[in-house]
């Protein structure tokens, strides 16, 4: 059995939703490390380490975890969500305009508006978008997935800041649709 994207992505959305501040995992010789990186509640990912390595890095962050449950809390789901956290104002608005579509993010991992740095943006606020539209990249494990918008309309709002964290489910993008 090897780890596919989607194999990654779920068990970071697991890892994120859950109290837990490191995981290990290793599967036919493929090491997988997630770790928080502090009250960002983003995560460090690590593909492969040394065995030694990866058991004191364990116990070093078991006890961390046991000293100091509080920041868990503070950097759960929510505000790992970066700038689309940020956007509570917003995202409360949101339901009063029936023409108003969000386009969530279909997995976890680093949002990017653009095909390659220092390119032009796949779309903008006022870009006419169809249901196959490529509106941008999530990264996840070096592996980049084109995100589509599922909704013919209008942008007219985008959350996340470019290479931002974002989890399942997040809203990236909203669309006027039937205007």
């Amino acid at each position: 059995m090897t780890l596919t994207a989607a194999d990654v992505a779920e068990i970071m959305r697991l890892v994120e939703a859950s109290k837990f501040d490191e995981l290990d995992l290793e599967i036919d010789g493929v090491k997988l490390r997630l770790r928080r990186t502090g009250a960002s509640g983003g995560f460090a990912r690590s593909m492969t380490t040394p065995a030694g390595a990866s058991e004191a890095a364990a116990a070093a962050d078991a006890s961390r975890s046991d000293a100091a449950p509080e920041p868990d809390a503070a950097s759960g789901p929510a505000a790992a969500s970066g700038p689309a956290a940020a956007s509570g104002p917003t995202s409360a608005s949101a339901p009063l305009d029936v023409n108003l579509r969000d386009i969530t993010s279909p997995m976890l991992g680093t949002f990017y508006r653009a095909p390659k740095p220092g390119s032009a943006p796949f779309v903008e606020i006022g870009s006419v978008v169809e249901e196959d539209s490529v509106i941008a990249i999530i990264e996840v494990m070096k592996l980049m997935n084109t995100v589509r918008a599922g909704v013919k309309g209008v942008i007219t709002e985008i959350l996340p800041g470019d290479e931002s964290l974002v989890e399942f489910g997040d809203i990236l993008m909203r669309a006027r649709v039937g205007a």
